[in-house]
């Protein structure tokens, strides 16, 4: 080959490898999803540039504007993808293999937001004192016959004001307000700490019962969290609650094409990817959630809580009514 031939050859080489990335948004921590990105880049050769954005990933986006060279924005919490999506910040996405492996109530009906994989509010119960428990409502938790008995953490946590918002759909404002009110009496302690803490609070004996993540079980039990969160998982029994005639609740971890993505093709293939079977054994297997797709592999310590039934109410529902939760939250003085 002649020098131009060769000149010809590099320059088209290194204009399709620039073309072969795209840059990943996320709140997530690197960590936990980087298995997922390194095994794309293996599949495609498609180079994942990440950028962390622990706070604030929707106004960094809108700062940026035009400027952006985000193509995909992923995030915890249906909140955050709706505040996405309401921003103006996401494009929509017609993608075959989307909607074959998302169900309808976990994506958004435009194609402007997946989900990728879900997680499970649980019950966490003193696995001495509480061994037969078997069966549990999220209403239930209102029943006086928990009073002192129960740990949780902030009610203005994205977690918990879901969870509130589900029965604000599920029950309406009047209700949900008596519900929370219950609930409140219920508490053995001043909301505080995180989920594993509920798991720590119980092996105290502070409290017999509280709510925490699916995937929370599933780092503590492994050991990934260590020695002592370890005891604390194993001094739990973990019960998966439901609404009255329905469901359990679920919030979500997923994604969207960035409304500037100047790799917008790359973009959808990631998206695919992340939903297909092989990265969604992987979210199962890294982090310890639930994949979205059907069929999917879940992990042996999440399947040994026994079958997940979802609600039905699609999760963009919830987080249309986060706000009016957030409210009740502090009319009834929750925290305090």
């Amino acid at each position: 080959m002649g020098s131009a031939g060769l000149m010809l050859a590099l320059a088209l080489g290194a204009a399709g490898a620039e073309a072969a990335e795209v840059n990943l948004y996320t709140t997530r921590e690197p960590g936990l999803i980087r298995p997922l990105l390194d095994a794309f880049t293996a599949r495609t050769g498609t180079t994942v540039n990440t950028v962390f954005v622990e706070k604030g990933l929707a106004e960094r986006v809108a700062a940026e504007g035009a400027r952006a060279n985000a193509d995909v924005l992923m995030t915890v919490d249906i909140g955050n993808l709706v505040d996405i999506v309401d921003r103006g910040l996401a494009q929509p996405v017609q993608s075959a293999a989307l909607e074959a492996a998302v169900p309808a109530a976990l994506r958004d009906g435009e194609g402007r937001w997946f989900a990728l994989s879900t997680r499970a509010r649980v019950a966490y119960a003193d696995a001495k004192d509480l061994a037969d428990l078997t069966a549990l409502t999220y209403e239930d938790l209102a029943d006086p016959r928990w009073k002192g008995k129960l740990c949780l953490r902030s009610g203005q946590h994205p977690y918990n004001t879901a969870l509130i918002a589900h029965h604000l759909v599920k029950h309406g404002a009047e209700k949900t307000e008596a519900w929370l009110r219950g609930v409140k009496a219920n508490l053995a302690k001043k909301p505080a700490g995180g989920d594993r803490d509920v798991a720590r609070d119980i092996l105290a004996e502070s409290c017999e019962l509280g709510l925490g993540n699916s995937y929370y079980v599933g780092l503590m039990r492994s050991g990934r969290g260590g020695p002592e969160q370890q005891k604390w998982g194993e001094a739990i029994r973990v019960v998966l609650p439901t609404f009255s005639g329905g469901g359990t609740h679920v919030n979500v971890s997923g994604a969207a094409v960035a409304r500037n993505a100047p790799n917008k093709a790359e973009a959808v293939k990631l998206l695919e990817y992340l939903v297909s079977d092989e990265a969604q054994g992987l979210y199962a297997k890294t982090d310890y959630e639930y994949p979205v797709k059907a069929g999917a592999p879940v992990d042996p310590l999440l399947t040994a809580l026994g079958p997940l039934t979802i609600d039905t109410v699609p999760v963009a529902e919830i987080a249309r009514n986060r706000k009016a939760a957030s409210l009740l939250v502090d009319k009834v003085g929750f925290d305090q």
